[in-house]
């Protein structure tokens, strides 16, 4: 198993366990976990959460009844995931998963393909959560949009700095997005249309694809709404109402797309 020296010290900073649990990442949270429990498989199923962290979402998974296996290259991650009540957590690669053929019901990624700047790394990790699925199990996938990071660096004032600026102008360029700031983010962001060649070139079949934030992580409020129980949920089914449109996907600023194994 290699992973990239810099993605492992990005993650063994320990922010990862805090990221969805606060400010607009819960935003990202809820919708993630509103659109998995739609599509998965009924409890009780087998998940995989392949690159699943420190478990954030297996827990919930976990709760909800399902038997949930973490898979995770950053042994920092193992050691918190391995804690929580219902999930077996171990080390392992996205690309070369430790798992029987067929073995999941459904195999969820919640972040491997941030990090694999190559598609071909990329391609090779949905078709190993193929493999891991019986057929008719379900693959869902994240993928960062190719515009988040310019979205961000406007909406938070990064951009009024020329080296962020340059970095933001590169992602929305190219999808390579590497962070200026020592021991920042490093990855890939994905254009909605490149997602569906990803996915038929692993063996899948055309995913759903769902943007989770809309454009509403980008509101100078958010926090307001987020924190108000009436708000929040206003804000959800808005958000749930425009998920699948077209023209936005690329607005989110992470995007889940969903396929079954034939």
């Amino acid at each position: 198993m290699t992973i990239d020296p810099e993605v492992l010290g990005y993650y063994e900073q320990g922010g990862e366990a805090s990221r969805l649990r606060g400010g607009v990442g819960r935003l990202e949270f809820w919708r993630t976990q509103d659109v998995l429990r739609r599509v998965l498989p009924p409890a009780p199923a087998r998940v995989l959460d392949i690159g699943g962290g420190t478990g954030v979402h297996a827990e919930w998974l976990a709760a909800d009844g399902h038997e949930v296996e973490l898979i995770d290259p950053v042994p920092l991650h193992v050691a918190q995931a391995e804690r929580l009540e219902g999930v077996t957590a171990r080390l392992g690669d996205a690309r070369d998963l430790p798992v029987p053929d067929a073995s999941a019901d459904a195999a969820v990624l919640l972040g491997p393909l941030y990090h694999l700047t190559e598609r071909y790394d990329r391609v090779r990790a949905l078709a190993e959560a193929r493999r891991a699925v019986r057929p008719g199990g379900v693959v869902a996938a994240a993928f960062i949009s190719r515009f988040a990071a310019l979205h961000d660096g406007v909406a938070r004032g990064f951009a009024l700095r020329p080296e962020h600026l340059a970095a933001e102008y590169h992602a929305a360029d190219t999808g390579l997005m590497v962070s200026p700031r020592e021991g920042g983010f490093r990855g890939f962001f994905h254009d909605p249309g490149e997602i569906l060649g990803e996915f038929a070139d692993a063996g899948l079949g055309e995913p759903a694809r769902y943007g989770l934030e809309g454009a509403f992580w980008l509101y100078g409020d958010i926090d307001v709404w987020l924190d108000d129980d009436g708000r929040r949920e206003l804000l959800l089914d808005a958000a749930r109402r425009l998920e699948s449109e077209p023209s936005l996907l690329g607005v989110s600023g992470h995007l889940l797309a969903v396929a079954t194994r034939g």
